[in-house]
């Protein structure tokens, strides 16, 4: 089910004491972003969206104009939000900005969050039940027998840095090729991709949802993984489980996506899917179910989602 009429890559979306904060990428800026990077939207029932001007006061220009998947956490009292910048698909690092409202305006803080990096986007916060916090995020790795970006997770100090940085998945599929004889890096590689990881605790374990192949193309798909920690070691999916998502349908090629519960308490996959003129990615909701063989992705939330007037 599309829950908003509109461009809205990259969806993150939050449950607050009011309701919902939605954060997404979008291409270029808008004439009413307020200045901002991201697009912002809140709800009360994940139905029913409104929109908002932009969330992030722009950083150095020097570190680039490509903004991309905002996440968000609370903590301290404040709000945290955890995205990308670079130039195009290179120079991308991590960063943080904080904000006293969920909606913004968040100010970046300065920091690198992965300057040993070679390539690193799509950060994902998770509190575990101790209340540690952990970040998640893609990276691109060289020196495997599949090369491409891979997913790694590092403790959060502060909110601010990072801990020591822990493998998390490397590509395990020929799905997963992003692109073969991908010139990266000063060189030729058969490049994989696993990116957007987004990551839940349910029935004592750690389930993680991900992407995998090029998001440009039907083959994008989402599938999981699975661990006793958020350190791992984490396990994909069995080769014979079907992607969660993937296209058929309404759905063309669909990914990157969150995990968040509906107002009842149920849970919720968020994820973007291209329209069928394939210009612009919207965002997209099913319901998500856990079980001891692994997720399973169902039917709609509910009703036909909209977009109310800015607010």
């Amino acid at each position: 089910m599309r829950l908003y009429d509109g461009y809205f890559a990259d969806p993150f979306v939050l449950r607050t004491d009011e309701g919902y904060v939605a954060y997404g990428t979008r291409p270029g800026r808008s004439e009413d972003d307020d200045g901002r990077e991201f697009v912002v939207l809140t709800s009360e029932d994940l139905l029913t969206w409104r929109r908002h001007g932009g969330a992030l006061e722009r950083a150095d220009p020097a570190l680039g104009t490509d903004y991309w998947a905002p996440e968000v956490a609370h903590a301290d009292g404040r709000w945290w939000m955890f995205y990308s910048v670079g130039h195009d698909i290179a120079g991308h690092h991590l960063r943080v900005a904080v904000a006293d409202h969920a909606v913004g305006p968040f100010s970046d803080l300065g920091l690198n969050l992965t300057p040993d990096e070679r390539f690193a986007i799509d950060p994902h916060p998770f509190q575990d039940a101790d209340g540690r916090w952990y970040l998640l995020f893609a990276r691109d790795v060289l020196e495997s027998d599949r090369p491409g970006t891979h997913l790694a997770v590092a403790p959060l100090e502060a909110m601010t840095g990072l801990g020591p940085i822990v493998e998390v998945l490397r590509p395990n599929a020929d799905w997963q090729i992003y692109q073969r004889g991908r010139e990266m890096h000063g060189a030729v590689y058969d490049w994989h991709t696993l990116e957007g990881p987004s990551v839940v605790r349910r029935r004592d374990r750690y389930w993680m949802t991900y992407s995998g192949g090029a998001w440009t193309g039907e083959g994008y798909a989402v599938t999981w993984a699975v661990a006793e920690s958020p350190l791992g070691p984490w396990s994909p999916a069995p080769e014979s489980a079907p992607p969660l998502l993937r296209t058929s349908g309404d759905l063309l090629g669909p990914g990157h996506n969150s995990l968040t519960v509906d107002p009842q308490g149920d849970d919720v996959i968020v994820f973007h899917s291209w329209n069928a003129a394939r210009t612009r990615r919207e965002m997209h909701a099913r319901r998500i179910d856990f079980d001891e063989d692994g997720p399973r992705v169902g039917g709609p939330i509910g009703g036909a989602g909209s977009c109310g007037d800015d607010w």
